[in-house]
């Protein structure tokens, strides 16, 4: 079982209208729901592709009910703790005669010091039965900067590999606590302080880098980098399917060749909805270069 970790979950209210104009009432031909976070997102890839997956992390009110509801009509187990402020809500207006969409965030929910301590327990309680888990996306109101690196210092206690995807404090306050790999949120990110290379036991940190139309990783072993012969890799959604396509290669021991191809094919090949196009997978992933290892980051 894979266990994804959504601290900031949102619910995405989608409302297309055939015309929007400016303080009247406008009525609104069709509502859709989509549930928004990296780790849901990150979710629904793998259970794409057949992984038993499990999406934890924070969900209160109304919202958290609808978050819940969307990925159980997915098919994708939940168990999210539950909080007393509402989760936050992204409402996208489409504008049918302009051709236009305008969106209201709300802000993220607070966490108090009491829902912090059962999110903490039932984290533990799901490393019991996870193969792996995955920490990304950004963190609600009230909740400490050190949460991953507590959360990955758990994991590797329990010996289940984690998967980090975070940036600023939150990545470089658990990037020196184990996890079995990192991928900086930002393209191109410095990854300077994330201190790459020899250990004591002499294994390293792999780090996952997104560097124009590709990536680069930065392995003990060497350095990799690895390009789709089609498709981008730019845009959120490529980036939630890239940090899933790495996963299962973590979870079963894949080579960083395999791993590469399977993260790269699945990036290059998701539709605007930010579903996987499997046939386009299929045709890509025996065209993604992989060229490596460079050097020796251990030696």
């Amino acid at each position: 079982m894979i266990v994804t970790v959504t601290l900031n979950p949102t619910l995405r209210v989608e409302y297309d209208a055939e015309r929007v104009i400016p303080g009247t009432v406008n009525r609104v031909r069709r509502v859709g729901y989509r549930t928004g976070g990296r780790g849901l997102a990150v979710a629904r890839h793998l259970h794409t592709f057949g992984h038993e997956v499990v999406a934890a992390g924070l969900a209160g009110g109304s919202t958290g009910e609808l978050i819940r509801a969307e990925l159980a009509r997915a098919g994708i187990a939940t168990q999210f703790t539950r909080i007393a402020a509402e989760s936050r809500r992204l409402v996208d207006i489409a504008d049918g005669t302009a051709g236009v969409s305008t969106g209201f965030a709300e802000p993220a929910p607070y966490i108090t010091t009491e829902e912090l301590g059962r999110l903490a327990a039932d984290f533990l309680d799901l490393l019991g039965g996870a193969t792996a888990v995955v920490l990304c996306g950004s963190l609600p109101d009230g909740m400490p900067e050190e949460i991953y690196g507590s959360f990955v210092s758990y994991a590797a206690g329990a010996g289940v590999p984690a998967i980090l995807e975070a940036g600023g404090n939150a990545l470089l306050r658990a990037a020196d606590r184990g996890p079995a790999l990192v991928i900086p949120d930002q393209l191109g990110a410095d990854i300077g302080d994330l201190h790459v290379g020899p250990e004591a036991d002499g294994t390293g940190r792999p780090v996952v880098i997104m560097t124009g139309n590709g990536v680069t990783a930065l392995t003990p072993a060497g350095q990799w980098r690895a390009e789709p012969g089609q498709g981008s890799l730019d845009g959120d959604a490529a980036r939630d399917a890239l940090v899933a396509g790495f996963v299962p290669g973590i979870a079963l021991g894949w080579s960083w060749p395999d791993m590469l191809r399977h993260a790269v094919a699945l990036a290059s090949s998701v539709l605007p909805s930010g579903e996987a196009d499997l046939g386009a997978y299929e045709e890509r992933l025996g065209q993604v270069a992989v060229t490596g290892p460079v050097g020796s980051l251990a030696g």
